[in-house]
């Protein structure tokens, strides 16, 4: 069975380790435990927009709801607070909070999303892993793609923001089939070169863009050749190469975090792919332990984690 509370502690560890150094350069400080305080100033454990959305989208999968529900979320969560350590969002990104708005504005979900290149940050592929839960593995890949792009293109409806969307649930879901994070790797290219060809917008955008992540030699790459920043071909390949490059969750989201700049997502998305991959049983306890507001979230958890 595949390990969902790994992910998404992951995911939450990951974020709330990067919380304290994001936008911090490269080499500037190093992370081997989880501190307070820093660039946002809150206290070790919390945890910013990146698990307060993975939040929203595993509450709103728990309840069966469809992507207005979800929107419904992420007004409240901008505007209240729901789904936040202390009741204050942080950290969310433009072309989320202006896909929001246009929410509040009476646009349809489905046309929220941004399309410019401006709008290829990271800001659905740090809250879309939750969307496994939906994909059996008998599931087409076609069907997987369709709903990829319906919950990304929410907030980031530019093709480029979907590919990264559509390479992580896939990778994700290769891993929660039970392969290595080689061979999802492998699988996830063979599956896309096959299913993309009927879709030349995004298969123009898997070659230009994201081609290198599966080239073998892109694991052998020195770190000084990975970008950590918040665009969102950036942020999936410093996730990938971390994992690539460690044996287990601590290793890897540690190498996420002192990547540098945008530490909490590439932390958060390293995280959720570390988690799923070696269990939930791997993460240090004391991380878990740390997480702010563990009474609140974690019954949403436990909720998703049942068959």
């Amino acid at each position: 069975m595949a390990d969902y509370k790994g992910m998404l502690y992951g995911a939450m560890v990951g974020d709330a380790l990067g919380v304290p150094v994001e936008f911090e350069d490269r080499g500037s400080f190093n992370i081997d435990s989880m501190i307070g305080y820093g660039t946002c100033n809150q206290p070790p454990g919390t945890w910013s927009d990146d698990s307060s959305l993975t939040l929203c989208l595993a509450k709103n999968i728990n309840e069966q709801n469809n992507i207005d529900g979800l929107m419904r979320k992420f007004v409240c969560y901008l505007n209240e607070g729901y789904m936040t350590p202390f009741g204050i969002a942080f950290g969310v990104g433009n072309s989320t909070k202006q896909a929001i708005k246009r929410y509040e504005d009476g646009i349809p979900a489905e046309q929220c999303g941004g399309t410019s290149e401006y709008n290829n940050g990271n800001g659905a592929l740090m809250r879309i892993a939750p969307l496994i839960k939906c994909f059996p593995p008998e599931m087409s890949l076609d069907h997987v793609i369709e709903k990829v792009i319906a919950y990304t293109r929410i907030t980031h409806g530019h093709p480029r923001a979907i590919m990264a969307s559509i390479i992580y649930i896939e990778i994700l879901r290769q891993i929660a089939i039970g392969y290595s994070f080689k061979v999802s790797v492998e699988n996830t290219e063979k599956e896309l070169n096959k299913y993309l060809k009927s879709n030349p917008v995004l298969f123009n955008e898997f070659e230009s863009y994201y081609e290198r992540i599966f080239q073998p030699e892109f694991y052998q790459l020195p770190q000084s050749y990975i970008n950590s920043s918040g665009y969102v071909v950036d942020t999936l390949e410093a996730a990938l190469w971390c994992i690539g490059n460690t044996d287990n969750f601590k290793d890897a989201v540690l190498k996420a975090v002192n990547l540098g700049e945008d530490t909490d997502t590439v932390g958060s998305v390293a995280g959720a792919i570390a988690g799923l991959l070696y269990g939930f049983d791997t993460i240090p306890e004391k991380w878990v332990e740390t997480l702010v507001g563990k009474a609140d979230f974690e019954p949403i958890i436990l909720t998703f984690i049942k068959d």
